[in-house]
């Protein structure tokens, strides 16, 4: 018979393991002790077909995308084909944009696809779960446990360190605009709200301890201007609370929405050069509108410009150490190809 890896005693055996593996592994460092923004890109390893090329785009302007109508087969494929890095219970991919973690019944998520990519990757009746992952539409770092107790201790850290205001997520992003100042936090009260039969983020001013109650939710970000050029800038982001698009829409109350946000993007106006931001419960979701110095810069045309995915994504992820005291463990996801391009053509740079 198959030994499987389930009593609570086996699990925890094999965190030691599991930590000092990493620590060794070509895939994960040890981050910092401020646990700040610091990412070498130079040390990151691209995937295939992540080679960047200069002129227009063609018939593909966005590469790295999953194709649509993807069959379960073959996104059981798509995914294994995405695992960056696996030491004993865990198994951490580089989701691509696009694909739900989660879904309604009869949708193709990767929660729906979890069974087969256990099989796939040879763990048998150890059926993998969600510990930490980037929302549908972001791409990066998916956290997977085969171990119950390893997932429940790594959860347990999460909220720990969320509860200490310890970000743990960084995430990368490419904005329209350029903020105001270089580094800061973003606080904002958001609640989700109806309108017109979709559920959107939608900030609240001054909320009342009713509005509390009703679930509107204080939310806060960290971020951090890398690189700026040709009116867009990178941006690092280290959410320190979880709600609905809270980054995507931290980013809109700076005026300068992710490029690819044809969600919320159109509640910024512009007269007369001028930004600003326009009722959020009146304005409709409408595909981001781009100038022409732009979309030349990114060798677009306006029709391939409503199709351009949301640049966000989950590059890094702080793990627990072995002991209380130690240092952090670093996961990081490359970036996808189609986003490593847009910095190219913006002449942007992760230092």
């Amino acid at each position: 018979m198959r030994a499987v890896l389930a009593p609570e005693m086996d699990c925890r055996r094999v965190l030691g393991r599991v930590w000092s593996g990493w620590r060794r592994g070509l895939a994960v460092s040890t981050a910092p002790e401020d646990a700040g923004f610091g990412i070498e890109a130079r040390h990151q390893r691209q995937p295939r077909g992540s080679r960047l090329r200069s002129g227009p785009l063609g018939d593909q302007p966005f590469p790295g995308l999953l194709p649509k109508n993807l069959s379960r087969e073959e996104l059981v494929d798509a995914l294994r084909a995405a695992v960056v890095d696996r030491k004993g219970p865990l198994v951490t991919l580089n989701k691509p944009q696009g694909l739900p973690v989660t879904g309604k019944s009869g949708e193709l998520t990767l929660l729906s696809v979890l069974p087969e990519l256990s099989q796939s990757l040879g763990l048998g009746e150890q059926e993998l779960q969600v510990v930490r992952a980037s929302g549908k539409e972001s791409s990066g770092l998916v956290l997977l446990s085969s171990c119950p107790q390893t997932a429940s201790r790594l959860q347990k850290f999460f909220i720990h360190s969320q509860r200490a205001q310890r970000p743990t997520a960084t995430y990368c992003a490419v904005t329209n605009g350029i903020p105001t100042a270089s580094e800061g936090k973003i606080q904002a009260a958001l609640k989700l709200e109806h309108i017109d039969g979709v559920n959107l983020t939608v900030p609240v001013k001054a909320p009342s301890r009713k509005d509390i109650l009703e679930g509107v939710k204080k939310t806060l970000s960290h971020f951090r201007v890398v690189a700026t050029g040709s009116g867009c800038a990178l941006v690092q982001l280290q959410p320190l609370t979880v709600f609905s698009s809270q980054l995507q829409v931290h980013m809109v109350l700076q005026l300068c929405p992710v490029l690819g946000d044809h969600t919320y993007s159109a509640r910024v106006g512009t007269v007369l050069g001028q930004r600003f931001l326009l009722p959020a419960e009146s304005t409709k979701p409408q595909r981001q509108a781009l100038d022409e110095a732009l979309l030349r810069r990114l060798h677009l045309t306006p029709s391939q410009a409503a199709q351009l995915p949301l640049h966000l994504h989950l590059h890094r992820l702080l793990l627990p150490g072995t002991r209380a005291r130690d240092t952090p463990i670093e996961l990081l996801a490359p970036l996808p190809p189609y986003f490593s391009r847009t910095l190219q053509c913006l002449g942007l740079h992760l230092h």
